[in-house]
């Protein structure tokens, strides 16, 4: 906190704010009493001018486009670490030491198992039903299964529910993927690493045994990493909103999932890689970057700018590379798709009415053309990316719930209805339009 003060000016009053500071970003004023003050509330559409809590766990500075996970930068995590090490960093605030990973892997592998019954919940889903509805219902109904890690006040409940999550979330979502095309269901093995065990439960067949490729798995382990936490995006705020109420942390997080489903939210790499497919190969490049300039025109270049990030998305810069290697990995050296995501990007990085409006690559760019050349189908993308993005929303959860100031989320509104008037018998009444 700093002794700087806001202050407010309405009519002849004047009220003062104090400014607090974090340990990076931007200040913020604290309008806690603001309405007890001066008998108004602020109006912030989107909350995009708003600090909802304070926070530990992820910085990101859209300007400089930076994205930090407990003070490390995203490209060295990327570079150095791997998935099951970053969950670890969200949940506990450091990174461990060999004793401490090796204890957190062996809970989380013998957690990776769903309850027997959970099969045939999954059958009263219709064959065709899309893997994120059967995801959303799957996780809310763990608080069905799992009675003994649903009171948020133990310590000890809180923690096994959250290495649940983190463990069980490959297998539903990998069941999901097995019911929607109609193959058996596939169980977790101990001897494989988080990446590699989910992509045997997915892939693998009884008849064959499944080999996972270390660099598939890698890539997959990348895309796990890069969108681990986003700091206080739609899912997450949703997460901490239901949690604000007190529900057990199943229900949380399928809140979470529920609100990723959003094409504005996580099916953005679906929509990339749809648009991709749409120009075909880079000579109709032009006629598409035309369209997108041209007003009239609904035709929209997916993939490019951020909400948060106002120069370089610094996942896509891992991703891009990554695409690469698995692509040629997968002999697909000459895919059209990769090249008019390369053609894509220069012309990014070099056109004024890109750079003018910073609408540079995101992650989504490059993510959906991996996770296709692996073998996914589109309406898994999302799914993917709520597996990817659970550890996250449980370290903000279980934040919130220790946090002294927690308080139960209730937004206020600026009123534009009807002003207070008499109720009229029906007799009375005619119609008015």
């Amino acid at each position: 906190m700093t002794d700087t003060v806001a202050t407010l000016t309405i009519g002849d009053k004047t009220f003062e704010f104090p400014v607090l500071s974090g340990s990076m970003g931007p200040d913020v004023i604290d309008i806690r009493s603001l309405y007890a003050k001066t008998g108004m509330f602020t109006y912030d559409p989107g909350f995009t001018s708003t600090a909802a809590c304070d926070s530990t766990i992820t910085f990101i500075d859209g300007d400089q486009g930076e994205l930090m996970y407990r003070g490390y930068p995203i490209d060295q995590l990327a570079e150095h670490s791997n998935y099951l090490e970053v969950c670890y960093l969200l949940l506990y605030g450091e990174l461990p030491t060999p004793e401490q990973m090796a204890d957190f892997e062996q809970r989380v592998t013998r957690h990776t198992m769903v309850h027997e019954q959970m099969h045939y919940f999954y059958r009263g889903f219709r064959r065709d039903a899309h893997p994120m509805a059967i995801v959303c219902g799957v996780v809310g109904a763990m608080a069905a299964f799992y009675h003994d890690s649903t009171d948020i006040s133990d310590d000890m409940q809180r923690e096994i529910a959250s290495i649940r999550m983190v463990a069980k979330i490959p297998t539903i979502v990998a069941m999901a993927y097995k019911y929607s095309i109609g193959q058996p269901f596939v169980y977790p093995r101990n001897d494989l690493n988080f990446a590699s065990n989910f992509l045997r439960m997915c892939f693998s067949v009884p008849p064959e045994e499944y080999v996972v490729d270390p660099v598939v798995a890698h890539a997959l382990d990348l895309i796990f990493t890069l969108h681990a936490d986003h700091e206080q995006n739609a899912s997450t705020s949703t997460v901490r909103l239901a949690g604000s109420s007190d529900a057990n942390p199943f229900a949380c997080i399928a809140a979470g999932v529920a609100c990723l489903w959003g094409p504005a939210h996580g099916g953005a790499n679906e929509a990339a890689l749809d648009m991709l497919r749409e120009i075909g190969t880079p000579d109709h490049i032009p006629e598409f970057i035309a369209r997108a300039k041209d007003k009239n025109d609904p035709f929209r270049l997916m993939g490019f700018g951020h909400r948060v990030y106002k120069s370089y998305d610094p996942r896509a810069t891992v991703m891009q590379k990554t695409a690469k290697e698995v692509l040629d990995l997968l002999g697909v050296k000459n895919n059209p798709t990769l090249q008019v995501a390369q053609e894509l990007e220069k012309i990014a990085l070099s056109d004024p009415y890109f750079i003018e409006r910073k609408l540079y690559p995101n992650v989504d760019f490059y993510s959906g053309i991996i996770l296709d050349a692996i073998g996914f189908p589109t309406s898994m993308f999302t799914a993917i990316f709520a597996l990817s993005r659970t550890v996250g929303w449980i370290a903000q959860w279980k934040e919130m719930i220790a946090d002294p100031q927690k308080k139960i989320g209730r937004p206020r509104q600026l009123y534009n209805g009807a002003p207070t008037r008499d109720y009229e018998p029906i007799g009375n009444r005619w119609d008015r339009t």
